[in-house]
């Protein structure tokens, strides 16, 4: 994702054009923006001058105006923008191409003692459903020992946010194919045959003798494994759509509330505003691109009856200029508004 500072006049990523952005060289932060540039149209090694950051300084140079853009991994967009220090201007999902944590191996040393790396294997798949089963309680434990917002991480670890999902997928392959001509044009980098060093035979045992379930049914099924499920208590509907669905998280409850929809969202905020309760979070996934993001930082459309939420300007003019009757408005104006 790249952000923006909040007064920022940049719209697109074509307005970043010879401006400093901050990017970790080589994180999945860079790679983005790199590729993003690239299909804009701009050289990414002549249109911006990129600053080689780490996250807390890029953040830092952003808040005092040392760099105009932040293109980072999760969660520092997130982080940036729940502080209201910045303002989402490229969502990373336009492209289309994952970006996923891995385990490396030497394979002379998972030789010499298997069983540490069948013992890590199964302690991070035991981890990875307890967090799907999980997402509020897990998010707590992570915001405890990050130290990050425990809304943020929510953000990115609850339901509908980041697919943990253990399988070697083909997608996921292909995209680390399409890595090394990236990693080739920052830096020393030796060829490297992908389908040599991806070596799924490991992750099958630990599943198998850990009754993980059955690795090739979950290594077709492309879908999140953790949704937003129930009952709207607000619009009293069932939450079966997860590319609509979103959740309130109101201060004191033991857990956020689902809403079915972004109008039943909306409608869950004003009945918990004039009830005087205090919002932490709500969150509600992008129209277009179905990115889980916080509902009163999205840009929100009005459309005949639906309300419809983006992540940036330039996916809800991109929806704008298919539907000219859209009208956007504020979040607060939808809360407002909404029946």
């Amino acid at each position: 994702m790249v952000v923006v500072a909040p007064n920022s006049d940049a719209k697109t990523l074509a307005d970043l054009t010879g401006k400093k952005v901050s990017a970790s060289v080589g994180s999945a932060g860079h790679g983005t923006l790199v590729q993003a540039l690239a299909r804009s149209g701009i050289d990414p090694a002549t249109g911006v001058e990129v600053l080689n950051q780490q996250p807390q300084v890029g953040a830092t140079a952003l808040e005092s105006r040392q760099v105009d853009a932040v293109s980072q991994f999760v969660a520092w967009p997130g982080l940036l923008v729940f502080q209201n220090k910045a303002t989402l201007l490229y969502d990373g999902a336009e492209l289309g191409v994952p970006t996923f944590h891995g385990v490396v191996a030497r394979r002379s040393y998972s030789a010499e003692h298997p069983e540490v790396l069948q013992a890590f294997l199964a302690a991070q798949l035991d981890a990875t459903r307890f967090l799907n089963e999980n997402p509020f309680e897990a998010a707590g434990i992570v915001a405890q020992n990050s130290g990050l917002p425990p809304e943020v991480v929510y953000l990115y670890n609850g339901p509908g946010g980041t697919t943990f999902d253990t399988p070697l997928a083909p997608s996921l392959i292909d995209a680390l194919k399409g890595d090394v001509p990236y990693l080739k044009s920052i830096g020393d980098f030796a060829d490297l045959d992908i389908d040599r060093f991806v070596d799924d035979k490991p992750l099958r045992k630990a599943y198998a003798d850990n009754g993980f379930g059955d690795y090739d049914a979950d290594l077709a099924d492309n879908s999140n494994p953790s949704k937003i499920t129930g009952t709207d208590p607000v619009c009293g509907t069932a939450v079966d759509d997860p590319t609509r669905a979103g959740e309130l998280w109101v201060d004191g409850a033991n857990r956020p509330q689902a809403a079915a929809s972004p109008t039943c969202l909306l409608r869950a905020v004003k009945a918990a505003k004039e009830r005087g309760s205090a919002i932490r979070a709500a969150y509600i996934p992008d129209a277009e691109l179905g990115t889980r993001w916080f509902a009163d930082k999205a840009v929100w459309l009005h459309d005949g009856t639906d309300y419809l939420p983006f992540t940036t300007e330039a996916a809800a003019q991109r929806y704008r200029t298919t539907h000219p009757g859209a009208a956007q408005l504020s979040y607060d104006q939808a809360v407002a508004e909404v029946r």
